[in-house]
């Protein structure tokens, strides 16, 4: 099931996203200068090589200077007069492109943000028909008995539910139309495995023992290092991160089962249209933070350049502050701890203490600002 720390490693990865994607769109604003001052090789005219590089190199100074300290939605309103007009307007034009791409970046990975968490139910929903769909392979088979697999009860009962079935049949998570891939995956990998031979070997094995061959075969072939687990990955840029939230889904799912009487289907969120809203409004307003929150984390990086810290760092930083600001129901600490364990695992050794400490003084400077104001539960660190 998710957590807010699942979403906030979604987001985060989604903004170190939209910032490649920044660079890159200001790069080709460049280009385009680069291009509108560079010779035509296919004119007839006679031209002015020098005052074109001129103009290029003006260009690029300029649109430089124009781009740092502003945030894009305010760029084509902020470019100053320039000595030469031709350059001016075309730096504002290159200034404008790039305004526009960063748009439609933001927007399309917000979309693909909260699309790629939803899909994740698909993904737990496919890893569950997946055994059912081994199974009827496993009958096929006449020359080894796999009847301790074919009818194991687990098994029985994720195809027999009727929930499972349903969404299945919707959103088109079962495995009919890839069989052959399944026959190759069971031939080369299932049927080979020591433990699955062991325990198709057994006599009658026990409720026990069938919930302990799925979770082998879960953790050490579908989601391990295998061709099934190369799968997955290859169909998914963050596996890495989203197959242990499908395996806590299928363990809950497994701890349900008490023999023939069925299972639980669990949901990946309890509250959808509230972890959709967190998503979204901390994706959203982290990318757009106004500057003058860019001039508080500058103010209190001492000997640090916000240019020059890690790009997971500034993010971190940029996602803490609007959470500070934005969700007042979440309590300073929970905050502040949430991000430490982010720079942890995500960023260099350094970062965990470099972000403990900077996000309590950027706190203690949002309360005397009055931009920070909690209610509720977010009034516990108040206090």
């Amino acid at each position: 099931m998710l957590n807010r720390r699942t979403l906030r490693i979604k987001v985060m990865q989604s903004l170190f996203a939209y910032e490649q994607c920044s660079e890159a769109d200001y790069e080709l604003a460049k280009e385009y200068l680069v291009q509108k001052f560079s010779p035509d090789l296919n004119s007839m005219e006679v031209q002015d090589k020098e005052l074109l590089k001129s103009r290029q190199q003006a260009a690029l100074i300029l649109i430089d200077r124009k781009h740092h300290g502003n945030k894009p939605d305010n760029i084509p309103d902020t470019i100053n007069n320039s000595s030469d007009p031709v350059v001016e307007q075309e730096v504002s034009n290159a200034l404008t492109q790039y305004a526009r791409a960063i748009e439609a970046d933001l927007r399309f990975l917000k979309k693909e943000t909260v699309s790629g968490i939803s899909d994740l139910e698909d993904e737990y929903h496919s890893i569950l028909n997946l055994f059912p769909a081994l199974a009827s392979v496993a009958a096929a088979e006449k020359r080894i008995d796999h009847k301790n697999f074919t009818s194991h009860s687990v098994i029985k009962a994720i195809a027999g539910d009727k929930e499972l079935s349903g969404a299945s049949r919707t959103l088109r998570t079962g495995w009919d139309s890839s069989m052959d891939l399944v026959r190759s995956w069971f031939r080369e990998i299932i049927r080979t495995d020591e433990k699955y031979q062991d325990f198709i070997a057994r006599s009658k094995p026990s409720l026990d023992e069938e919930l302990g061959i799925i979770r082998h075969l879960l953790r050490k072939l579908v989601l391990g290092d295998s061709v099934i687990g190369s799968y997955f990955e290859a169909k998914h840029l963050r596996w890495a991160e989203d197959k242990e939230i499908i395996r806590g889904l299928v363990e809950k799912t497994l701890k349900t089962i008490r023999g023939d009487q069925g299972f639980q289907v669990q949901k990946l969120s309890l509250e959808w249209e509230e972890d959709k809203f967190f998503v979204e409004k901390l994706f959203e307003t982290a990318a757009r933070l106004p500057e003058r929150f860019h001039k508080l984390i500058a103010a209190n990086t001492v000997n640090w350049e916000v240019e020059r810290l890690p790009l997971t760092d500034r993010i971190i930083i940029q996602m803490a502050i609007t959470e500070f600001i934005t969700f007042p129901s979440v309590p300073i600490k929970v905050t502040i701890n949430e991000y430490i364990e982010l720079a942890k695992d995500y960023s260099t050794p350094k970062s965990r203490q470099f972000i403990n400490g900077i996000l309590d003084v950027l706190a203690r400077e949002l309360k005397k600002s009055g931009d920070l104001k909690k209610t509720g539960r977010g009034l516990i660190d108040n206090k």
